[in-house]
């Protein structure tokens, strides 16, 4: 095989089949800037909402040699040899490149394992064996992810001077954004959070400058100022400075008071939103924020400030009055001034209520009460924790082996 990138954009390229196969192989002609024309009597919902949005020409019939005419490839993804080989011999007579995804051996031209990662793009080709040519690619992938395939001479190279704000989701490494990875393996500089996942730290290149913002001296609006400073200062300096949180950067991150410090300083920001622990705790412990005819809201509260301090920016008796889901963060602490309050005005007690602790983590425990109940059932957990409050706790069954506790 001679391996060739294609510079496909604004050209034609044409796709035989509406299928499972056509739905993988259409979104990367379309990030490439294809011009695709898909020739096919149905289309998959994914490929049917493409061409509802205007991104792909389709044709509603069979294939029709003509259809190769002014096109620069053919992607063949029929399942028929017969209809397949009237696309190749169009093709071939027309001296188009034509790949076929039901014999490879028939085609000109071959799709490779594809791994993507910021400007590079590494295609595998495994010699006809695509579990083989996968099987590198993963490899390549993680290797690109970690640094490791990197020279040194690359990381932070067209992101110096810059910050990214990366949610580095709820506790399992694994859960971090394809894209807050990769940023990762690129930083000079690391401003992490005490409740990022640890294993991603312990994947930064030796010469990363890694600052725990938990050991920040002063208190919390002092802290914030100086990881406000740390962070401008790095990239003022040209290191590329990545702001590593757990869960998301915008769900009580105060990613928006480190964007504002950049921006004032002149310093461009890259925000990678995050797995938010107010969904996948409650989603991890078996418990499905919103579910059909149960409750088509959920609302999520920061609970570090009790109801009743002149400081609270929450409608209580608001929350208290709704009947969709409630989700509290950082509500541990004054849990049970927080239920005392949704009592008073119109909870019931008899409502579901469950604390996740450590979701997604080796630590993760799970109970199921009441809101009645849940205060003092909340005595034997600590931080950090979820509270659900809603009818969508007990809504799906217990799964197998799961460790649940009750009051």
């Amino acid at each position: 095989m001679y391996p060739l990138g294609l510079r496909l954009d604004g050209r034609r390229v044409l796709v035989v089949g509406g299928g499972a196969v056509a739905s993988r192989r259409v979104p990367a002609l379309l990030a490439a800037g294809a011009d695709v024309l898909l020739v096919s009597p149905e289309l998959t919902p994914a490929l049917q909402s493409h061409a509802d949005a205007g991104r792909i020409r389709w044709e509603p019939r069979r294939f029709r040699p003509a259809d190769v005419d002014g096109c620069w490839l053919v992607q063949t993804a029929v399942d028929d040899p017969a209809a397949a080989a009237e696309v190749t011999a169009a093709a071939e007579e027309r001296r188009v490149f034509c790949v076929r995804a039901d014999d490879r051996d028939a085609a000109t031209a071959w799709t490779p394992a594809v791994t993507r990662h910021g400007a590079v793009t590494a295609a595998v080709l495994g010699g006809g064996d695509p579990r083989l040519a996968a099987a590198v690619r993963d490899a390549v992938a993680d290797g690109l992810a970690s640094g490791a395939l990197l020279p040194e001479t690359v990381p932070g190279h067209a992101l110096r001077g810059r910050v990214a704000l990366v949610g580095g989701g709820p506790g399992d490494p694994e859960l971090i954004t394809v894209k807050g990875r990769r940023l990762l393996g690129l930083a000079d500089v690391v401003v992490a959070d005490r409740l990022v996942p640890g294993l991603l730290l312990d994947e930064l290149r030796p010469e990363v400058e890694l600052v725990d913002a938990a050991k920040i001296p002063y208190g919390p609006a002092r802290a914030q100022e100086e990881i406000n400073r740390i962070i401008v200062d790095r990239a003022l300096a040209g290191a590329f400075v990545v702001r590593l949180k757990g869960g998301d950067p915008y769900v009580f991150g105060r990613g928006g008071e480190e964007l504002i410090a950049c921006a004032a300083a002149g310093v461009p920001v890259d925000v990678v939103p995050g797995v938010t622990s107010s969904i996948a705790a409650p989603a991890l412990a078996g418990i499905p924020v919103t579910h059909r005819g149960v409750a088509h809201e959920f609302t999520v509260v920061s609970g570090h400030i009790p109801p009743d301090d002149p400081a609270s920016l929450v409608d209580w008796p608001a929350l208290a009055r709704m009947r969709g889901t409630l989700v509290i963060l950082m509500g541990l602490k004054n849990l049970p001034a927080i239920a005392a309050t949704l009592l008073d005005h119109g909870r019931g007690p008899a409502t579901p209520a469950a604390i996740v602790q450590e979701a997604s983590t080796g630590a993760q425990r799970v109970l199921r009460s009441t809101l009645g109940a849940v205060t003092e059932a909340a005595l034997a957990f600590r931080p950090p924790a979820v509270v659900v409050i809603g009818e969508v706790v007990g809504v799906l069954e217990k799964k197998p082996g799961e460790d649940v506790e009750e009051p």
